[in-house]
Formats: C-alpha cells, structure tokens, sequence
C-alpha cells in the first residue's frame, strides 16, 4: 500500500485547508485509515479514523467539531477537512492505513 498526502500549506488562524491521502495498491485490506500529526519538538499524535466498512469515525478531543474525515471509496481517497485552524493545529500531517504511512505534508497556521 502506498500513502501520498497533498493539501498542506500556509493559512492563517481561523482558516481551513483540506488535506487528501491516494492509496495505492492492496487498498483492499485496508480497515480503517487516519490522519496523525507532529509538531516541531512533540511527540506524533492522533488526530481521526475512520472505518472502512461502516464509515464510523473517531477524532481527538483537540480537533473534534473543527476536523472532519471522510473518504470517497471509489478514488481510494481520504479526506481531512480543517475549518476554524488555530495556530497550534501547525504541524506535519500524515496519513496512516494500519502499517502503512504517508510521506506527511505540512500545515501551518499563522497567528
């Protein structure tokens, strides 16, 4: 499986951006797929899920009500839609499928 990211980029706070993660080969035995990030000098941390089958989704309690995840089945596509960014939103964003991680693409949120 391959994992390319796209979307990041500069905004300013209370801003939105849109990040999208292609998956590529056995996309099949994907279960559920998710957004991680890490900012400068932290620890990566979870940001959302969501399940393959049902669609059901999980997100941090930093991000929920702001952040929505989807995917579209048919474009083996993940979506991560950001609305209301703060400043400490700035970090890289990957796109993770069990074992499997993108390359990360950076956000960064000006105050």
């Amino acid at each position: 499986v391959q994992l390319v990211e796209s979307g990041g980029g500069l905004v300013q706070a209370g801003g939105s951006l849109r990040l999208s993660c292609a998956a590529s080969g056995s996309t099949f035995s994907i279960r559920a797929m998710g957004w991680y990030r890490q900012a400068p000098g932290k620890q990566r941390e979870w940001v959302a899920t969501i399940i393959s089958g049902g669609g059901n989704t999980f997100y941090a309690d930093s991000v929920k009500g702001r952040f929505t995840i989807s995917r579209d089945n048919a474009r083996n596509t993940m979506y991560l839609q950001m609305n209301s960014l703060k400043p400490e939103d700035t970090a890289v964003y990957y796109c993770n499928a069990g074992l499997y991680w993108g390359q990360g693409t950076q956000v960064t949120v000006s105050s």
